[in-house]
């Protein structure tokens, strides 16, 4: 059986048969018979690593939050998550370090609360729909989501001088990156803004099998 537990840089939660490298959630999304209901249930919405201190968990147990995936941090953070305080401590550190730093606040980071409330905000239309913002592609680092014009269903990863196209499944395909060029970003600004600051999310294999093919 496919569950609906994938996300993806839109911030949906699809049904697919494709692994995850991360795992996360947003609180109980799910019914009894691991129905997806809503979209969200809490503020806290954090990127985990599969596997942690042994711990063992039926996916989708009957009043127990949802066991959600992601092909990457890269579209976790796009779909408004953050790094876990707890199975990924050091990448979280290192996300409030440079969240702190694009706001200039030296020797006081943001703490996990103020983050999620920031987050929450820019993630979350008033209709409960996704926020996007419009951007010069120019000032965009490398590890952010953005539409592109001509295929808005579709989610391209910046990466170096190319967009990279996003799946479930890996990077796909990949266009030349253009110059001048205003785009609607996905990735959360105060994300964007910690990635500009020096956080690297990590990104899945196949985006390096593309940079390895212009080589």
């Amino acid at each position: 059986m496919t569950r609906q537990n994938r996300v993806t840089p839109f911030g949906d939660i699809v049904a697919t048969p494709d692994r995850g490298t991360l795992m996360g959630n947003r609180g109980l999304l799910h019914d009894a018979g691991g129905r997806i209901r809503r979209a969200w249930q809490l503020r806290r919405w954090i990127v985990c690593v599969l596997e942690f201190k042994e711990r063992r968990r039926q996916v989708m147990t009957p009043g127990r939050y949802t066991e959600l995936f992601f092909l990457d941090e890269a579209t976790g953070l796009a779909a408004g998550h953050r790094p876990c305080a707890e199975c990924r401590r050091t990448r979280y550190t290192a996300f409030r370090t440079a969240w702190a730093a694009h706001l200039g606040r030296d020797g006081s980071p943001p703490s996990a609360g103020e983050i999620d409330d920031r987050l929450h905000a820019e993630r979350v239309g008033p209709d409960r729909s996704k926020r996007i913002f419009l951007a010069r592609l120019d000032d965009l680092p490398d590890g952010v989501f953005i539409q592109h014009s001509e295929q808005q269903e579709v989610a391209y990863l910046v990466w170096g001088d190319g967009l990279l196209a996003w799946s479930a499944g890996g990077y796909t395909r990949r266009i030349d990156r253009p110059t001048g060029a205003a785009v609607l970003v996905l990735t959360p600004a105060s994300t964007v803004g910690a990635i500009r600051a020096g956080y690297v999310p990590d990104v899945h294999p196949s985006a390096a099998a593309w940079l390895d093919r212009r080589r």
